[in-house]
């Protein structure tokens, strides 16, 4: 039976975008994800000629991929021999079930955050050398922070901006905000390296930052640290509110720091952080 040749033309076209789709794959990667998925099954390395079976490599060709994943912390080595997954797969898996939790977890956090002080709430991550807003609970009043979600400020120049880049070396954050004179928004913010140190140190060493008109005018702000089940630090939140009320209010700064504190260790218990203490160090 001859095959219709607009039928044949499909057959071929289909084969074709195989091909294509062939070309383009790295065996030595799909290698290595067999490895690492077979050992994450439950799979033992202690025969490395089954092992090359069960993921149709050489006993030689296993050594290598065994060699070049415990290198990159994807695998560790067992002392009874064997391999288990490494803690470096396992921050990869934590980092990207927290980036997926973070903003559902973070929703309720803020609300009860904000209806406590009566102050703008923010939910805040690094993107490159800036700070990226992600989400905003604001309380029923008019006279509160006006930081849009989704603005994209330079990390130094706000609170939550430098909790996320508080635990950063020295060279690392010359490479994330470029050199001196760093850009300002006000007369208090730090404009060279050298002053942003000092800042941050204080930070640091507080567990939170504070801000004081530094800048939005007339704008006082507080935020601490979020981090994963790593320990790392993958999000702030802050609050931030009229210079006034602050003024007016003698307990308040003492109060929104202590909730800012508490809201980031709440928030960081939820992602996997068991230290219970999110702005530590």
């Amino acid at each position: 039976m001859t095959m219709p040749k607009q039928a044949r033309h499909d057959t071929d076209d289909t084969a074709d975008n195989d091909d294509a789709r062939d070309q383009q794959l790295v065996s030595p990667v799909i290698r290595g994800l067999r490895l690492l998925r077979f050992i994450a099954e439950g799979g033992s390395t202690a025969n490395l000629s089954e092992v090359g079976r069960r993921i149709d490599v050489n006993r030689v060709t296993v050594m290598r991929l065994l060699a070049t994943l415990e290198h990159e912390g994807m695998l560790e080595r067992l002392p009874q021999g064997g391999h288990e997954v490494g803690f470096g797969f396992l921050k990869l898996a934590a980092r990207v079930l927290a980036a997926n939790d973070l903003t559902t977890f973070a929703r309720r956090v803020l609300a009860r955050l904000s209806a406590s002080l009566q102050l703008s709430a923010y939910l805040v991550v690094r993107d490159g050398g800036h700070a990226l807003y992600l989400l905003r609970d604001m309380p029923n009043t008019s006279l509160v922070s006006n930081i849009q979600v989704g603005s994209r400020v330079a990390a130094h120049l706000t609170t939550p901006g430098r909790m996320l880049i508080a635990d950063q070396p020295p060279e690392e954050l010359r490479a994330l905000l470029g050199d001196d004179p760093l850009p300002t928004a006000t007369g208090q913010s730090p404009a060279t390296h050298a002053r942003l140190a000092e800042i941050l140190g204080a930070d640091r060493e507080r567990g939170c930052a504070w801000s004081f008109s530094a800048y939005e005018a007339g704008i006082d702000s507080c935020a601490a640290p979020v981090r994963d089940a790593s320990g790392e630090v993958i999000a702030a939140i802050s609050v931030a509110g009229p210079q006034q009320r602050f003024e007016a209010d003698g307990t308040l700064r003492e109060r929104a720091e202590r909730e800012v504190k508490a809201a980031a260790r709440d928030l960081s218990a939820l992602l996997g952080d068991r230290t219970g203490n999110g702005s530590r160090r």
